[in-house]
């Protein structure tokens, strides 16, 4: 356990004076709050190919007083991990079971098929009473590491003991997959109750989408029919109705757009495009991409979040943003997420969002994760500089107006994070779940290496683990801000140029 008091770094917020009818540039200290981290899980493996204790990627889903989690365990240098990793708590977040799963890779016991993992995703099936951990099996042939199958894990007695992975598709002829997703149709009205969903692409084809759903808990599944896009990182979620929303990003991760299924994911519709991706480089080598996070609220509004620089000139830093919509084709403008002011130096990226269920419109409650520099521009030669922070913001209208943000953990060096062909790692992205009205972050905190000070090179003794916040957020008391007087800056560019072709992130 580990008690993480606020720095109380400065951070400029935006607040409207209302009598005035203007908006108002103040200064203020982040909350000040003591938060108590819980460990979550730990990579119990020692095989010297990877990087050992390390774990990255987590992902969180609840249904009522549980929560499940998951992550990467032991993370190769060039993709995938040793295991899949899941901790559950049955009494929202105040106590944690933990392991890794079974039957999945070589190092799993009993073991499993496949040489590495990656890419895990939860999801609960509440007709089934099944809970999912949906990964990516890779193999290795020499230097070349293959996704070969989208598979599933399985719960039936409430998350703390998982079957062998079950295979949703395996690859044939020439495909790759990459970057899968799952979601539940948990609502009892729905026309598709019980239906699960499972979203992956073909890097070894252009980044194909590909889509499957499954009628019987996961244990058999079925392909969709999709749109011939080129995407990746999607994240689907499931209105009351039953429609499937599919918030996703091109394949070369230049655009965000949608795709919605109202059969029952037995077929999609053209993908929708929602805006174009106006990211910031994130200094230090930290492996970062503006892949999106998505969440619906019990009315069935879905709330998009990704890292995009376009409110700031120069595009010197990125904001967390926020578009949404009731039907998966009609997004509203895209809108900062408050967590400082466009003037100031603060670079926050790698966001997950939550919604309470339980809220809906301009009452719902959201809550996001996520991580940040205090300075943008510390990289280069000054990459010790760069200070790897985790930060929390909630907002109870619906997202028209935030609570101040709080420090959850940090300072990190980069140095103590696993390295990557892709550069130092946290994760592609991470996680927020509500339980009881309260707002759990799941992410990955490093601290020094007992072996030296390089992750890299102190192997197997890095210390990077799976942490939430213990006891669960509210929105915090303090100054309410809002960014409604903030626009994008005309003509805004990243800057960095779009890849050429689709890219692959496992």
């Amino acid at each position: 356990m580990l008690l993480i008091t606020q720095s109380g770094r400065r951070a400029h917020f935006v607040t409207v004076i209302a009598l005035a009818l203007v908006l108002a540039l103040v200064t203020t200290t982040a909350a000040l709050a003591n938060v108590t981290l819980t460990q979550l899980n730990t990579d119990p493996y020692t095989n010297s190919t990877s990087q050992h204790k390390t774990e990255v990627e987590p992902d969180s889903f609840s249904s009522g007083s549980t929560i499940v989690a998951t992550t990467q365990v032991g993370r190769f240098n060039d993709g995938g991990a040793s295991n899949i990793g899941w901790a559950t708590s049955t009494n929202g977040g105040s106590a944690w079971t933990s392991g890794q799963l079974p039957g999945l890779t070589v190092f799993s016991s009993p073991a499993g098929p496949y040489d590495r993992a990656t890419d895990p995703a939860v999801a609960f099936d509440a007709a089934h009473n099944v809970w999912l951990i949906n990964s990516l099996g890779l193999t290795q042939n020499g230097n070349s590491i293959l996704g070969a199958a989208v598979v599933v894990n399985r719960s039936t007695n409430g998350g703390t003991t998982w079957g062998n992975a079950v295979t949703v598709r395996a690859v044939t002829g020439n495909q790759d997959f990459d970057k899968n997703w799952i979601v539940c149709d948990d609502t009892s009205t729905s026309p598709f109750y019980g239906r699960c969903y499972v979203q992956y692409d073909d890097f070894g084809s252009g980044n194909a989408l590909h889509m499957e759903y499954s009628t019987d808990g996961g244990l058999t599944w079925t392909a969709s029919i999709v749109p011939a896009v080129s995407v990746i990182g999607g994240q689907p979620v499931v209105q009351p109705n039953g429609t499937v929303v599919v918030p996703i990003d091109s394949g070369n991760e230049a655009a965000i757009g949608s795709t919605v299924s109202t059969d029952g994911g037995v077929s999609y519709s053209a993908i929708t495009t929602i805006t174009r991706i106006t990211d910031h480089t994130v200094a230090g080598n930290l492996r970062s991409g503006p892949l999106p996070s998505a969440e619906v609220d019990g009315a069935g509004k879905v709330y998009v979040v990704w890292q995009d620089c376009r409110f700031r000139r120069g595009c010197k830093s990125n904001d967390i943003v926020l578009t949404t919509s009731t039907n998966g084709t009609t997004w509203t403008p895209v809108v900062r997420v408050p967590i400082g002011a466009t003037s100031d130096k603060q670079d926050n990226f790698i966001p997950g969002i939550a919604v309470d269920k339980s809220t809906s419109g301009n009452t719902a409650h959201i809550a996001v994760t996520f991580y940040y520099y205090p300075t943008a521009a510390c990289g280069g030669n000054h990459q010790p500089a760069c200070q790897l922070d985790v930060g929390y913001i909630s907002s109870t209208d619906g997202g028209a107006s935030w609570g101040p943000f709080t420090q959850l953990a940090g300072p990190m060096t980069l140095s103590w994070l696993p390295n990557t062909t892709q550069g130092r790692m946290v994760g592609d992205y991470i996680s927020s779940s509500f339980s009881g009205g309260l707002a759990h972050g799941l992410f990955a905190v490093a601290n020094a290496p007992t072996g030296g000070s390089d992750c890299a090179t102190a192997t197997p003794n890095c210390d990077q683990a799976l942490y939430t916040n213990q006891l669960g957020l509210s929105q915090l008391s303090g100054v309410v801000v809002t960014s409604s007087g903030d626009h994008p800056v005309p003509n805004a560019a990243s800057d960095h140029a779009a890849p050429k072709s689709p890219i692959t992130v496992r």
